[in-house]
């Protein structure tokens, strides 16, 4: 019940947040008049909503398409993006430049693009899944896109500001990072992959959160 509750909460506020990202893309939206902080504000609460929802999910797929490999024993695959280096622990992301810490979120959920596109197409075929558990697919998919193209808000934000240098932009796109490992990233079971693209969220999230309470400190968080 509380996962459900979770859910819903998610896709209800996602189609608020659906606007007011699609809004900033195009540059139609107020970004430019709202501050850091709420930019940020904005973005960790998009963050957590994706989260919400793969929990809700990978409960649901063990529910009705269960792991072969759990069945008999096995370990469950790698995740496809453990070759990131990523710090564990708010201590060891605090030490990360921001500029880097804000790249790695960035490569993060380009890392999930297209795995999730191709997921969502997938799933449409499991008959034996309910149709509310392929809409959080959808869903996951969709917000993952818009959570990317705040971030950047964000980041063109900070920028502009000179909180963060431009060197971001002198970086390695991370464009062939998620097309290299997507073929790593199929071949997990379903419930594997959410359970993967459920810890990354995760760490989305808290880098967020860390990078937010750098910036302004006075959060005392």
């Amino acid at each position: 019940m509380a996962l459900a509750r979770a859910a819903g909460r998610a896709g209800a506020g996602a189609a608020l947040a659906l606007l007011w990202f699609l809004a900033c893309a195009l540059g139609d939206g107020d970004c430019h008049l709202l501050t850091v902080a709420d930019l940020f504000d904005r973005v960790i609460r998009h963050s957590g909503r994706i989260h919400n929802l793969s929990t809700a999910l990978y409960a649901e797929l063990e529910k009705h398409v269960p792991s072969p490999d759990n069945e008999l024993g096995k370990p469950a695959r790698k995740c496809h993006t453990a070759g990131m280096l990523t710090p564990n622990g708010k201590e060891y992301a605090q030490k990360i430049p921001r500029e880097e810490l804000t790249h790695l979120i960035l490569k993060l959920l380009q890392a999930w693009k297209e795995p999730l596109s191709h997921f969502n197409q997938h799933i449409e075929h499991h008959q034996e899944l309910p149709d509310d558990s392929l809409s959080k697919a959808k869903q996951i998919s969709n917000m993952v896109h818009e959570l990317k193209t705040g971030v950047e808000k964000v980041t063109e934000k900070m920028q502009s500001m000179g909180i963060i240098s431009n060197s971001l932009n002198g970086m390695a796109s991370s464009e062939a990072t998620g097309l290299s490992i997507s073929n790593e990233a199929n071949m997990m079971s379903d419930s594997d992959f959410i359970h993967c693209f459920r810890r990354d969220s995760n760490k989305v999230q808290s880098y967020l959160k860390i990078l937010k309470c750098r910036i302004m400190p006075e959060n005392s968080c």
